[in-house]
């Protein structure tokens, strides 16, 4: 008899609602409980697919503390479902430490696929995209400068997660560290209202967003470095 899933890992939209799956939709209504890194975002979904069921703050600041008693739940039968405020857990969010603790207790997991913010603005940078290297965010302080450096050596096509207020530092950093002429494309806002997505070189994206607007959650697709 095939093992029963216990834990699933749902994307969520990441701006437009419409982006969520029927089969996630029909996974949250079954599972026992729906694990949120925060209840009352997350709630604006729920309620708009008409899903009930009950939902438990799961987040990076309970998770160290969180996965343990979670497993012991899924140990006893329960399903449970994961979810973030936008996008697949895991990626840049809560999730990578009980999916570990899972695997390693033999529970079986199933990650759904669905969205996730760099894949669209990978695809649409221009960018090679046979091959890249996902950095999520950099450090904000220890250690970036070492990483910045390490990346300068990259020839894969780069992509960052980067918040408003840090982005014009990241991009000066770029300029700095590997070259002001290297190509980027800088997109904001995914699936929403106010989508913006702007590629020239380093240089000319600064002076961009030097007269434009920095709202929103970024993600910035680096070209690598020419061999």
């Amino acid at each position: 008899m095939e093992e029963k899933t216990r834990l699933y890992l749902v994307p969520t939209p990441i701006g437009n609602l419409g982006d969520i799956t029927f089969r996630a939709v029909e996974v949250l209504k079954s599972v026992d409980k729906i694990l949120a890194e925060d209840t009352r975002t997350s709630g604006v979904l729920l309620k708009h697919y008409g899903i009930t069921t009950p939902t438990e703050s799961f987040h990076a600041f309970n998770e160290h503390k969180r996965t343990e008693s979670v497993i012991t739940r899924l140990q006893s039968g329960e399903t449970l479902a994961l979810i973030t405020d936008a996008g697949t857990p895991g990626i840049s969010d809560p999730g990578f430490m009980l999916a570990r603790a899972a695997a390693e207790a033999d529970i079986k997991v199933e990650s759904l696929p669905g969205a996730t913010a760099f894949v669209p603005a990978l695809v649409k940078s221009g960018l090679p995209s046979d091959k890249f290297v996902f950095e999520g965010f950099l450090p904000h302080k220890k250690g970036r400068l070492t990483r910045l450096k390490i990346l300068s050596e990259e020839s894969r096509t780069m992509v960052f997660y980067e918040s408003p207020h840090r982005l014009m530092k990241t991009l000066e950093q770029f300029a700095e560290f590997m070259n002001p002429d290297r190509h980027v494309s800088v997109s904001r806002e995914i699936t929403k209202k106010f989508e913006e997505t702007v590629t020239g070189s380093v240089s000319e994206v600064i002076e961009h967003f030097k007269e434009g607007t920095i709202k929103g959650e970024f993600v910035i697709v680096l070209a690598g470095k020419d061999d």
